[in-house]
């Protein structure tokens, strides 16, 4: 019961930061799901972020080795970037850096590494520099990301804890993320870990919400008219409950089963594109697949 009033009041504080988030966030969203990382996403990311000569600003934030920020700095280079920040915050101390702070609102394009999406979230919301970071977005800055910098991205974040061989409510550990891929749960390394369970527990507790379960080496990429191309080489799976008659088990069950009858889903392959406002398959933008 406190997990779920836990989550339940995050979701509402989340909200309330990102009120009237679609109007005031109009960048891109560039979201790999781990794995290694496809040159159209990796090029698109750059395009978006203005080109190989922009300020690319990357938090290694998540990761616990050492060497991630000069391994991104390679990582661009080798698609000709020339201007590469590495951030080094991994403390809300770090991150009420206003030098720092300045630096991220500059960038063209900001990339959030993997390794444990609490770190992320843990050293950047609620200070100067996460403000910065909504400040860059809001002003048309491209942000991606892998693995954990993809799972942060939502109002509520997926942390990897809870029990993954059942669908229970209850379950999954949900903290606020950022809330920049507004109106979805976001999973990643989905089909190679086969993580359906625990998205498929969130959207039946949570129907509001879309679940998109992003593969290794895929991306979404995420346009401010409410749209997503999937980028990459795997699949994108999305559930969709808000249709769905959800059923629970007794509720004196310790761990109560969820059942759902009407749940949608969609397996998307690179090239699909889905209007994640409306729920729908479109061939292109604004147009319905039939």
């Amino acid at each position: 019961m406190l997990r779920l009033l836990t989550t339940i009041s995050m979701f509402v504080c989340s909200l309330v930061a990102h009120a009237g988030g679609s109007d005031l966030h109009r960048g891109h969203l560039v979201l790999n799901g781990g794995g290694s990382k496809p040159d159209d996403v990796m090029e698109k990311f750059i395009e978006l972020s203005g080109g190989t000569d922009a300020l690319i600003v990357v938090f290694p934030t998540a990761s616990e080795e050492a060497d991630t920020g000069e391994y991104y700095r390679k990582v661009f280079a080798e698609y000709g970037c020339s201007n590469i920040r590495t951030v080094e915050v991994h403390s809300k101390d770090d991150a009420g850096d206003p030098g720092i702070a300045a630096t991220v609102r500059e960038a063209g394009g900001i990339w959030f590494a993997g390794g444990d999406q609490r770190r992320i979230t843990n050293a950047l919301l609620d200070t100067v520099v996460g403000e910065a970071v909504d400040a860059a977005f809001a002003r048309g800055a491209a942000i991606g990301g892998t693995s954990a910098g993809t799972a942060c991205q939502s109002s509520l974040m997926i942390t990897g804890d809870g029990d993954f061989t059942v669908i229970n409510a209850n379950n999954v550990e949900l903290w606020k993320g950022f809330g920049f891929f507004d109106g979805v749960i976001v999973d990643q390394h989905f089909v190679a870990r086969r993580r359906h369970n625990r998205l498929i527990s969130v959207v039946l507790e949570h129907p509001e919400l879309l679940g998109v379960g992003v593969d290794e080496a895929t991306a979404v990429w995420v346009r401010p008219d409410g749209t997503f191309q999937v980028l990459g080489d795997g699949w994108v799976v999305v559930y969709d409950a808000s249709q769905a008659t959800i059923t629970a088990a007794p509720q004196n069950r310790l761990r109560k089963p969820l059942g759902g009858q009407g749940l949608i889903t969609h397996i998307l392959l690179p090239g699909d594109i889905f209007d994640h406002k409306s729920r729908k398959v479109v061939d292109r933008v604004g147009e319905e697949k039939e």
